[in-house]
């Protein structure tokens, strides 16, 4: 039995994955349904309220790496 040709590619996935890197969203999961649909599911930050600007500014651009 011969083996039914591919609906996506894993270069379709990893595509649509660097694209949403790239935009800055925080990918949680990939899900592909039966009709080869690419659904990127992201990552949703916490909501806080912070007191002052500085923890917003933290908040914002995160620790500083050295």
């Amino acid at each position: 039995m011969a083996r039914a040709p591919s609906i996506f590619r894993q270069q379709d996935v990893t595509r649509a994955f660097r694209a949403a890197k790239a935009a800055g969203v925080r990918v949680a999961r990939v899900e592909i349904d039966r009709d080869g649909k690419i659904v990127i599911v992201t990552a949703e930050a916490s909501v806080q309220d912070y007191s002052t600007p500085l923890d917003n500014w933290m908040a914002k651009h995160g620790p500083r790496e050295t």
